[in-house]
């Protein structure tokens, strides 16, 4: 009979400060050296990190009510539309949202200087934000206008929801065209004269529990520097693996994860507002997920390398933005990382739009959370969808080392 664990167990060993837990990264040598099984035994949880720009992300945010009260019907933070057709005095606001005045692309590329996400990272810094507020009033709410400065600490509730964080798996994201074109994946230069990528490899969650052992509704997790949960399967998850043509697998893709937290317990470090040039706003968000070593299978997943997880390839001026099908092939996060890859007989250079030291810090934190016992492991109350699919893929993408 194989190893077995509960969270019971290692939450026991948590509270005495008796659990072993490690990173993602730091599990690998290990694994190596004394072997699956022994590993399994001595490691109690593995410590995950993520930390790059997620655009389905966005806060709730609750204003209290003004004197006289008010149903908000319009609301502008820092001249930033939030939707307010939830309740008199909640709003929301989504992490891609422009200033209303922005030029978006009438001068392209646009700048995309001010969105949603920089007003979240303005209110998780404590600093004012410019409140306005319209109304068509009535009998039990009759204000119809409202404008002053608030803070974070002003409003009485403030949580962030992401409908869609932690993307298992990006593509490596190239331009086979004649022209420099500008996407959510960042300026792609013409005749794939460059590649970017949007993953942390070996230290992302989602590649590590690709079957969701062990991440499912009610995990708690770390959430731009606080304490999080996910709340759901996030929008887009469409879990499936990818193996090559002996059968062997080489990375899930399409899992996705909704995750909530109170963004009053957050910091600035881990939540930023981010532009991309000629494409719009959005937010960098740092997530940490902690995986209770159950048995071998989950240790057999989070031991996996960057040389063993694979990313597809895929063409952003046709192949992406028109839906067709197909990939020019799979590169390992190894050599996504060695700064080049060989890609149709030319040497590609390659740079990632996540921060793998900030992933590394992120699950460093966490580890450091469950050490202290300030932090204690959640046992999902529901599974999330897991893998169905296996596609078969092309050809590897080498390495241009």
């Amino acid at each position: 009979m194989g190893i077995e664990k509960t969270y019971a167990e290692i939450n026991a060993k948590i509270k005495s400060g008796q659990a072993v837990i490690v990173t993602a990264e730091e599990i690998i040598p290990l694994v190596q050296e004394k072997g699956l099984t022994q590993a399994t035994k001595e490691v109690d949880v593995v410590t995950t990190g993520t930390f790059g720009p997620m655009c389905s992300s966005g806060a709730f945010l609750n204003f209290g009510h003004a004197n006289p009260r008010m149903r908000m019907s319009k609301v502008w933070l820092n001249n930033v539309p939030a939707y307010a057709g939830i309740a008199a005095a909640d709003a929301y606001i989504g992490a891609t949202e422009t200033k209303e005045d922005d030029p978006l692309n009438s001068n392209f590329p646009g700048e995309f200087r001010y969105g949603g996400g920089h007003v979240i990272e303005d209110l998780v810094s404590g600093k004012p934000v410019h409140f306005k507020a319209k109304s068509y009033g009535t009998d039990c709410y009759p204000r119809r206008e409202l404008e002053t400065k608030i803070t974070i600490n002003d409003v009485n509730e403030v949580f962030l929801f992401n409908p869609r964080n932690a993307y298992q798996n990006y593509n490596c994201a190239v331009n086979l065209s004649k022209k420099t074109i500008y996407t959510y994946m960042g300026m792609l230069q013409p005749d794939i004269a460059n590649a970017h990528y949007s993953t942390s490899g070996q230290l992302s969650p989602l590649l590590k529990d690709p079957h969701f052992l062990t991440i499912g509704v009610g995990t708690r997790i770390f959430l731009g520097g606080g304490v999080g949960y996910v709340a759901w399967h996030g929008t887009q998850h469409f879990p499936g693996m990818l193996n090559d043509n002996q059968g062997q697998e080489l990375h899930p893709s399409g899992g996705t994860l909704a995750v909530i937290g109170d963004l009053k317990q957050m910091k600035s470090r881990y939540i930023r507002g981010n532009s991309f040039l000629g494409y719009g706003c959005t937010l960098m968000v740092g997530i940490g997920v902690p995986l209770p070593i159950l048995n071998e299978e989950v240790m057999r997943w989070a031991a996996r390398t960057d040389q063993e997880l694979y990313a597809p390839v895929v063409d952003y001026s046709d192949e992406y933005p028109n839906l067709k099908s197909g990939k020019l092939g799979v590169v390992s996060y190894a050599d996504l990382k060695s700064g080049q890859i060989m890609l149709k007989g030319k040497q590609v250079k390659t740079a990632p739009l996540s921060s793998y030291p900030m992933a590394v810090e992120i699950a460093n934190e966490l580890k450091a959370w469950i050490k202290a016992g300030k932090f204690e492991l959640s046992q999902p109350v529901q599974n999330l969808p897991a893998v169905k699919d296996n596609i078969v893929a092309k050809s590897l993408v080498t390495s241009g080392q």
